[in-house]
C-alpha cells in the first residue's frame, strides 16, 4: 500500500503546510485534507467520511496515531470501509466546533482526537474522542467501531436511524444559533444581575485550598480571574468584592508555584491533570499564555505584588524566546512529548540536579520539591514550595542572597535541559492566537512601563498587517511554510480588534486606530446576525451543516464578547455610536443565556460590566519627546485600568485627528493646541468634551482612578 502523495488513492497529507497534518504524511492510511473532493468521493463510493481533528501538541493525538494510524491491519479497514479526512482543529475551527458539539450533545463528553463519522453530505452520525486499538478501561477497540459502523452504515434501516439522530443534533446546533425568543430587544435593560451571578458561580466552585474553580482537571481559568478582578473594582468596598480578589489571586499565586507553570523557562502549560497544579499535561499553547498575561496584570495593577508582574514577564519572555518568528509573530505551540515520552523534557530526577548544581542542590531541592522519589512517575515535576525567606532561615544569609542563589540555579538547571531533545514546535501563525499575544504585549507595555514589550507588539503587529490581509482588504487565518491561507473567522477579526486597541492605546499611534475601523466595519458587514452579536464564519463562506453563533467562552474566550469589549473601547475613544450599538447587540443576544449559565460566559459578563461603567479620559498635552510628558504617559497608563483612557496631544500638531477630545483641542487653537507652561497639561475628558487642566500629574491619576 503505498503512501505517496501521488498515488491513487494513498496519502495525501504531504501536499499540507499544517505540522499536524503533516505528522500524518506517512501513515498506510488513506488521508485527506478537509474538502469537498472527500465527500465527493464518499458519495460515488456511498461510505461515510472518517473524520479525524486534533492537533500537533496533543499527546493522546500522538498515542492513538502511534496505536490505530500506523498500524497496516487497522489503516486497511479505515481505507476499504470509509473516506479518511485529517482537520487540523486550530486551521479549521469552525469545522471542530461543529463536530464537536456532536459528540458532546451525543455522548455528553468531547476532546481530542475526536473521532466522527460523517455522511456524504456531511451529516454527523457516530462519534467519539480517543480510541485504543483494543477494548480497553471501557471503551471499545477502534478497530471493534470500524466494523460496527461500517455494519451499520450497510444496513439502510439503521443508517436511517443513525442519520436521523445527527440531525436532530444538528438542528438543535441551528437552534442554538438562531437564539430563538432569546435575541437582546432594542430596549432591554442591561444590568449586572448576570455578572453578579457569574461572580457567585465562581466563588461557590472556588477551591480556597489550591485555588481554581471545580474538580481535576483544571484549566487555567484566565477569563475567571479576570471577571473577578473586575468585579473587585466594581464592588471594592463589599465582602464579595474581597472575596473575589482573594479567590483570584489565590488562584494565580498557586498556578505560578505549581508544575502548571514552567519554573525554570517560564510560561505555562496547557492544564493541571490534579487538583494542586502539579501534574499539567506538559503541551504549551501560544494562546494560554497570551490570556494568563492580562490576569497576572490586572492581579498586579491592584495589588502591586511583584510576584504577579514576575509572572507576567517571564511568560511573555518566554513567549518571545520560545515561539518568536523570525518574520515577527508568534508559532502555535510546543509539543508535550519528546523522546516518545510526555514531560520528559520538563521533569527531573534528584541524582540529575545534583550533577549540576552540585553544592547547591540541597538549597534548589527544597524551594522546588525535589525528593529521591519525586513526585511524579518517579521524577519530579519542578514547583515551588519554600519562599526565599523560608530558605533563608533553613541555609542561612538574606533571602535576598537566597533569591540569587536559585536564580543562577536556574540559569544553570535551564541550559542543561537545552541539551535535552526538545519537544516538537509547531510552526505555524494563526491569526488569532497573534492577536492575543499582541494584545498581552501592549498592555505589559503599559502595565509595567517596559519599551522592549511595546516594540514587541508593535512588530508583531506589522507582521499581522503584512502578511494576513489580502489585497481587497479582507482577511486570512492561517501561515505556515511561506504560505498564508484559510478566510479568517470571528475570533481573528476580534481578536485583531481587541490587539489593534491594545495597540493604540499603548503607544498612542492613530493608525493602528484606523486598522481597528476597518476590522470593526468588516466584523459589521460580513459577520452580523439578526438580533444582535457575529456569526462563527463570514457571509460568504463555505457551506458547513451549521452557521453557528456562539457568546460562551471554550479554549479560548468567545469571540462575540471579545468584540464586544473591543467595540466598547472603540467607542470610548472615538465616541462612534455604532460600536457601542454593536456591543450592546451582543451582550443582549447572550445575556438570557449568560444569566442561565453563567459560569460558561466570563468574558461576556467582564464586557457587561465594561458596558455599565463610565469609561474617562485623560488627555496629556505636552511635546512628545519631552522626558516630562513621557513620564506623564507612563504613569497615567499604569493607572488607567480598567476604564480609563489616556490620550497624548502634541501642541505642535494640527490638523484632524479620529479622537473627539484631541479635535476638539485643536479646533479651540488654531494651529496646535497649547500646553501650559512648565510641562505638561493634564485635561480631564468625558464623551470626548475637556474640562480645565488638572492640578497636577497626581489630581489626574486620581480623576482615572476614582469610583
Amino acid at each position: 500500500m503505498s503512501s505517496s502523495p501521488d498515488a491513487g488513492g494513498g496519502n495525501r497529507l504531504g501536499r499540507e503546510t499544517s505540522p499536524y497534518l503533516r505528522q500524518h504524511r506517512d501513515n498506510p492510511v488513506h488521508w485527506q485534507g478537509w474538502g469537498p473532493e472527500a465527500f465527493a468521493e464518499a458519495g460515488r463510493r456511498d461510505c461515510p467520511v472518517l473524520l479525524s481533528v486534533g492537533y500537533s501538541s496533543c499527546h493522546w493525538c500522538h498515542v492513538m496515531a502511534r496505536e490505530s494510524f500506523a498500524d497496516p491491519a487497522i489503516a486497511e479497514r479505515m481505507n476499504r470501509l470509509f473516506v479518511p479526512v485529517k482537520v487540523d482543529r486550530e486551521e479549521r475551527p469552525e469545522v471542530d466546533e461543529i463536530y464537536m458539539s456532536f459528540v458532546q450533545g451525543a455522548t455528553g463528553a468531547g476532546g481530542w482526537p475526536l473521532t466522527v463519522f460523517v455522511a456524504p453530505d456531511r451529516t454527523p452520525f457516530f462519534g467519539g474522542t480517543y480510541f485504543p486499538p483494543e477494548d480497553r478501561w471501557g471503551r471499545p477497540g477502534f478497530g471493534r467501531v470500524l466494523d460496527g459502523v461500517a455494519e451499520a452504515w450497510a444496513d439502510r434501516s439503521q443508517r436511517a436511524r443513525l442519520l436521523a439522530g445527527g440531525q436532530r443534533l444538528l438542528a438543535r446546533l441551528r437552534a442554538a444559533a438562531a437564539l430563538p425568543g432569546r435575541s437582546g430587544a432594542a430596549g432591554e435593560l442591561i444590568t449586572s444581575e448576570a455578572p453578579a451571578a457569574g461572580v457567585r458561580s465562581l466563588l461557590g466552585a472556588y477551591d480556597p485550598k489550591d485555588g481554581g474553580f471545580g474538580p481535576a482537571p483544571k484549566f487555567p481559568p484566565s477569563r475567571q480571574t479576570v471577571l473577578l478582578l473586575r468585579w473587585h473594582l466594581a464592588e471594592a468596598g463589599s465582602p464579595v468584592g474581597a472575596e473575589a480578589l482573594a479567590a483570584a489571586r489565590r488562584t494565580l499565586e498557586r498556578m505560578a508555584n505549581g508544575g502548571l507553570r514552567d519554573q525554570l523557562a517560564g510560561g505555562f502549560h496547557r492544564y493541571s491533570t490534579d487538583a494542586e497544579w502539579l501534574v499539567p499535561h506538559f503541551e504549551k499553547m501560544l494562546y494560554d499564555n497570551a490570556l494568563l498575561v492580562p490576569a497576572y496584570l490586572a492581579a498586579h495593577r491592584i495589588s502591586g505584588d511583584p510576584a504577579e508582574a514576575e509572572a507576567a514577564r517571564s511568560t511573555l519572555d518566554w513567549m518571545s524566546r520560545e515561539l518568536g518568528s523570525a518574520e515577527g509573530g508568534f508559532h502555535s505551540a510546543l509539543d508535550a512529548d519528546s523522546e516518545g515520552e510526555e514531560g520528559r523534557f520538563y521533569a527531573w530526577t534528584l541524582p540529575e540536579v545534583e550533577r549540576v548544581l552540585s553544592g547547591e542542590a540541597p538549597l534548589f531541592a527544597a524551594a522546588y520539591d525535589l525528593t529521591a522519589e519525586g513526585n511524579w512517575e518517579g521524577r519530579t515535576v519542578l514547583r515551588r514550595v519554600a519562599d526565599d525567606r523560608t530558605l533563608a532561615e533553613r541555609f542561612g544569609g538574606t533571602p535576598e542572597e537566597a533569591g540569587g542563589r536559585l536564580a543562577r540555579a536556574r540559569t544553570r538547571l535551564l541550559a542543561a535541559r537545552e541539551e535535552r531533545e526538545r519537544p516538537g514546535l509547531d510552526d505555524k501563525a494563526l491569526l488569532s492566537w497573534n492577536a492575543l499575544a499582541v494584545s498581552a504585549f501592549a498592555e505589559a507595555a503599559r502595565t509595567l512601563d517596559d519599551e522592549g514589550f511595546l516594540h514587541r507588539a508593535e512588530r508583531a503587529g506589522r507582521f499581522l498587517l503584512a502578511e494576513f490581509r489580502r489585497p481587497d482588504g479582507r482577511w486570512l487565518s492561517v501561515r505556515c511554510r511561506g504560505e498564508t491561507k484559510l478566510p479568517a473567522l470571528l475570533d481573528d477579526h476580534a481578536f485583531l480588534l481587541e490587539a489593534l486597541v491594545q495597540l493604540f492605546e499603548s503607544d498612542g499611534d492613530e493608525t493602528w486606530l484606523a486598522e481597528a475601523e476597518r476590522v470593526a466595519d468588516l466584523l459589521d458587514e460580513r459577520f452580523a446576525a439578526p438580533g444582535g452579536g457575529f456569526y462563527t464564519t463570514p457571509d460568504d463562506h463555505e457551506p458547513l451543516p451549521a452557521r453557528t453563533r456562539n457568546g460562551f467562552d471554550g479554549a479560548l474566550p468567545a469571540g462575540n464578547a471579545v468584540a464586544a469589549g473591543a467595540l466598547l473601547r472603540l467607542h470610548a475613544l472615538t465616541g462612534a455610536p455604532a460600536r457601542r450599538k454593536a456591543a450592546r447587540g451582543v451582550i443582549t443576544a447572550f445575556q438570557p443565556q449568560a444569566r442561565e449559565s453563567p459560569a460558561g460566559f466570563s468574558t461576556l459578563l467582564t464586557a457587561t460590566l465594561q458596558y455599565l461603567a463610565e469609561p474617562r479620559q485623560v488627555v496629556v498635552l505636552g511635546e512628545r519627546e519631552a522626558p516630562e510628558t513621557r513620564r506623564a504617559l507612563g504613569v497615567l497608563r499604569r493607572a488607567a485600568f480598567p476604564d480609563g483612557f489616556v490620550l497624548a496631544a502634541d501642541p505642535r500638531d494640527a490638523g484632524e485627528s479620529r479622537l473627539p477630545a484631541i479635535t476638539g483641542l485643536r479646533a479651540a487653537k488654531p494651529g496646535g493646541a497649547a500646553a501650559g507652561s512648565g510641562g505638561p497639561a493634564f485635561l480631564p475628558c468625558r464623551g470626548g468634551t475637556c474640562g480645565l487642566p488638572l492640578a497636577s500629574l497626581e489630581a489626574a491619576r486620581d480623576y482615572l482612578t476614582a469610583e
